[in-house]
């Protein structure tokens, strides 16, 4: 049974879509009878999720796409046209960082650095806004129009924690999903007469295959990074995957989020509401 009737039917592009959180978000929507479009580099890391999707019940289809690479993006959008006729919503999930962009410790001085700020690689650094903030933007202009001839079109980006106070050790992460807080107000006003909402979600901390070893030790246990983590996030667990599919299916249906654009959702279990005191 759908939860929400009105998106059954529509046809969903999701840039990064094999990855853990936007997995999630592509099987719920499948759910809700969206047919769902998977962006990935490698399609078979897409096809994989497609199949499950499919597996179902759902309507899935992978397609390789380099979100860094326009002539990449306007074939696979061709192919979601020729495969499903239109596009209504967009999630840009795609996104990464470098490690050479990142510091070996939080304080500059703080014991032995094999990499401090003045070593980290200016390309790296520029890879890592391109990932996360120029692959938001092509992805945007390429599927932009045909968003457009949706009566109810929405874009989803995928901001971060540390939009909003920068984590230590990552600078490039950090400044580039900020970057994605703005881009979104900016471009919920400028399509807002059109009718085009964007929004963005900004997931607290998740375990996943690529924060993995930061998070945990070998056996299982928690880092020292960690324990900061869990000190202030109020609710004192990870967030999962299923944490945000309430959020977005919010924010996707304009029966109840139609007057809702150019805000950054955060998904964090108190994460932004602790000053630590």
């Amino acid at each position: 049974m759908y939860t929400h009737e009105n998106l059954n039917g529509r046809t969903a592009v999701i840039t990064g879509g094999s990855g853990v959180l936007c997995s999630a978000m592509a099987k719920e929507l499948a759910k809700q009878g969206v047919r769902v479009a998977l962006l990935n580099r490698t399609i078979e890391k897409g096809q994989a999720i497609a199949d499950e999707i499919n597996a179902f019940g759902g309507k899935a289809v992978a397609f390789q796409a380099d979100v860094l690479d326009r002539a990449s993006l306007e074939t696979a959008r061709d192919q979601v046209l020729s495969e499903f006729g239109q596009v209504d919503i967009l999630i840009t999930g795609a996104g990464g960082n470098q490690p050479t962009a990142t510091t070996t410790n939080e304080v500059f001085g703080e014991g032995d650095e094999s990499q401090t700020f003045f070593d980290m690689d200016a390309h790296a650094f520029s890879k890592v806004f391109d990932l996360n903030f120029t692959g938001t933007f092509l992805t945007s202009q390429v599927f932009g129009k045909e968003l457009l001839k949706s009566k109810h079109p929405v874009i989803l980006n995928i901001s971060s924690m540390s939009a909003y106070s920068p984590m230590t050790k990552v600078p490039a992460y950090s400044a580039a999903k900020a970057s994605i807080n703005n881009f979104t107000m900016w471009m919920a006003v400028h399509f807002a007469e059109v009718g085009l909402r964007v929004n963005a979600l900004a997931p607290g901390f998740v375990l996943t295959e690529q924060n993995r070893t930061l998070l945990t030790n070998d056996d299982g246990s928690l880092t020292e990074r960690s324990h900061k983590i869990m000190t202030h996030t109020p609710m004192r667990r990870f967030g999962k995957p299923e944490d945000l599919l309430g959020t977005m299916l919010w924010l996707v249906d304009e029966s109840y989020s139609g007057f809702v654009t150019g805000v950054t959702v955060p998904v964090d279990g108190g994460f932004m509401a602790y000053s630590g005191v």
